[in-house]
């Protein structure tokens, strides 16, 4: 109990450094330099402003000096950041492999949120996804098979993307040559269809480090059957409504594959 405690207080601490990630990333400001500070009035925050999970309670989710409302996701990143810890360490215990994964699992957090409200996935944070997947290994042996398993997951990503780019854009090509004449069969309009964003392929990379490949191409499925019920939802909006982030499937398919891998490889070694 009391290693579970532990890790859950090393993970709401890493969870509050992670909102100054989540909130500075994306507008290209310093992690390290810069005191944190309210983003309504600018005033610096005092090191009880900064308690992880209970200062937002004793503040009533409020600027202790201007009284704006201080967002929920302050405190959620924090509180999911402390379970993630707890569920590796009850999985796993305490060990330094472990830190490295749980590490790995906040950079997916991080940029699951940043790709939520921004539409973006920073390459840095990308790095230390795979950095940090690569190195949580107890052998040295698991650390080359870890980098074999997300140079593979980069290249079948890779490929995938150039095959569904390729198609979709033959697609609206010729869909195009049926509204061609005399006056514009000179010119191709056409415009490149991107059917995956580099972003997804380097994500794609720390799945195969962390998981391997068959609960790694597991993950890959579960996230699409976790993101088709938002694709059939956003299919008759706008073109900028269905861009929809899939970064956030991708990274909790992840998790829940890799907290379940033993029922799930012992179905796959039993049924195929």
């Amino acid at each position: 109990m009391m290693e579970l405690l532990i890790a859950f207080i090393f993970g709401i601490v890493f969870g509050s450094f992670l909102n100054v990630v989540i909130l500075r990333i994306p507008k290209d400001e310093s992690v390290v330099t810069g005191g944190s500070h309210c983003t309504s009035c600018g005033s610096k925050l005092k090191a009880w402003h900064n308690i992880p999970l209970l200062s937002w309670i004793f503040l009533g989710g409020k600027c202790s000096y201007c009284k704006a409302k201080i967002s929920i996701q302050y405190p959620l990143i924090e509180l999911i950041s402390g379970l993630i810890f707890v569920a590796l360490a009850y999985k796993f215990s305490l060990s330094l492999p472990l830190f490295f994964i749980a590490m790995s699992f906040l950079m997916l957090l991080a940029l699951s949120i940043i790709d939520l409200r921004y539409k973006m996935i920073p390459d840095s944070l990308n790095l230390l996804a795979i950095f940090f997947a690569i190195i949580g290994t107890w052998s040295v042996t698991g650390l080359f098979t870890n980098f074999q398993n997300a140079l593979l997951f980069t290249g079948g990503f890779t490929l995938l993307r150039f095959t569904l780019s390729y198609y979709l854009t033959s697609s609206v090509y010729r869909a195009g040559l049926k509204t061609k004449t005399s006056w514009n069969k000179h010119f191709d309009r056409s415009p490149f269809v991107e059917a995956m964003g580099e972003g997804d392929i380097m994500v794609a990379a720390t799945m195969g480090a962390l998981l391997g490949v068959k609960l790694g191409l597991v993950a890959i499925f579960l996230s699409a059957l976790l993101a088709m019920p938002v694709m059939l939802y956003v299919m008759n909006k706008s073109q900028e409504e269905q861009r929809v982030p899939f970064v956030p499937f991708l990274a909790l398919a992840t998790f829940i594959v890799y907290m379940l891998d033993t029922p799930i490889l012992a179905y796959i070694q039993t049924n195929y």
